[in-house]
């Protein structure tokens, strides 16, 4: 059976590799720029819809790519960050957010409680338990969101390349620290360009700190997978990179 045909969607959840026989179930919370017709857009400016506000670049064909690379299952969202950030909890001010960086989201201003509760339903709920489906469906998970992120914020620039961003489970990030300089030829940093304490670690919080299983979130820069043969190329790197390391901790050498 051909990945295609292991592939199962609902409104906002697509699951790639179900059959899967790696321990490693990849997330991509950003995959999508898609807005469904009954949001009219959101409103946003034409110059800022495909913007890193909407999704994160490049960062649904890495993924798709490493679930081929480590055989892996891979659940990632199908509509964008704007409609529903799904990694955020519904009482998260920008799961649903009015404002990304510059760019304003008319859309999403004054949403009522019922508007809300009705896209945390239509969008959050449907992929949460396709996260947690996959999770239960293996023995010992390994749980690693890949996100991308602009290499300008705010008018600052970024020369950080791939974060290794963790929450209070720091085991696996402890083991891709240690292989970086001999796995990656980028500028990789712990915890940057965000952290725990920017809100960004609620898909590990929900589904693996409780059950103890490794996890860490990639964040790679943007113009480093800016078409497909740099996707390519970041997943494979990353896969290398992210099996030793899941290696090296359950051996307990890092």
């Amino acid at each position: 059976m051909n990945q295609l045909e292991n592939t199962s969607v609902d409104r906002n959840a697509e699951v790639q590799n179900a059959q899967a026989v790696s321990p490693v179930v990849l997330v991509c919370e950003h995959a999508s720029s898609e807005i469904p017709l009954e949001f009219n857009g959101l409103g946003l400016a034409d110059e800022h819809r495909n913007s890193h506000a909407v999704w994160d670049p490049g960062a649904g064909s890495v993924a798709r790519r490493m679930s081929i690379r480590l055989d892996a299952v891979l659940v990632s969202a199908r509509v964008s960050r704007l409609v529903y950030d799904c990694n955020r909890p519904p009482h998260a001010p920008d799961a649903m957010p009015d404002k990304s960086e510059i760019v304003e989201v008319p859309g999403n201003r004054g949403l009522s409680d019922a508007e809300k509760t009705a896209r945390t339903v239509a969008f959050y709920e449907p992929f949460r338990a396709a996260v947690a489906t996959a999770l239960a469906r293996r023995t010992d998970p390994v749980l690693i969101t890949v996100h991308s992120f602009t290499p300008v914020y705010h008018g600052q620039k970024r020369d950080v390349e791939i974060g290794v961003l963790h929450d209070r489970d720091t085991r696996l990030a402890d083991a891709l620290m240690a292989l970086a300089d001999r796995c990656m030829p980028h500028v990789v940093r712990r915890n940057e360009p965000y952290g725990a304490g920017d809100g960004v670690t609620h898909t590990l919080q929900e589904h693996a700190l409780a059950g103890g299983f490794l996890n860490v979130m990639l964040e790679v820069r943007n113009d480093l997978i800016a078409d497909e043969a740099a996707q390519y190329k970041m997943a494979d790197l990353l896969s290398d990179w992210v099996s030793r390391a899941v290696v090296a901790t359950r051996a307990g050498a890092c």
